[in-house]
C-alpha cells in the first residue's frame, strides 16, 4: 500500500506526465518544468485522488516542493470538513 508522499508524488508523475523516479520529496515545480496549466491539473488530480475539496484561494504554486504538497494534503484530510460528499 502507497503512504501519503507515494500517492502524491504518483499524482503528479501522471497528471503531468512525469517519470515517476524523477520525481522526488525536495523536487519544486521549477525543477520539474512543471507549468501554471500543469499545477491547475494537478489541483484537479489532488481533489480527485484524496477525495477533498480544496480552497477556491488554494495556490499549489506558493508550496516550495512536493513535500510540502504532501504536508499540505495531509492537512487537508485531517480536516474532514473538507472532504468531499
Amino acid at each position: 500500500m502507497e503512504n501519503l508522499q507515494d500517492r502524491v508524488i504518483s499524482t503528479i508523475a501522471n497528471t503531468v506526465p512525469l517519470d515517476r523516479n524523477s520525481v522526488h520529496p525536495h523536487s519544486s515545480f521549477e525543477e520539474l518544468a512543471i507549468d501554471s496549466l500543469d499545477l491547475v491539473n494537478i489541483v484537479f488530480e489532488l481533489e480527485s485522488t484524496f477525495n477533498i475539496k480544496l480552497p477556491d484561494d488554494f495556490r499549489l504554486s506558493e508550496l516550495k516542493d512536493v513535500a510540502a504538497v504532501t504536508a499540505t494534503i495531509e492537512t487537508f484530510l485531517n480536516m474532514g470538513a473538507l472532504r468531499r460528499a
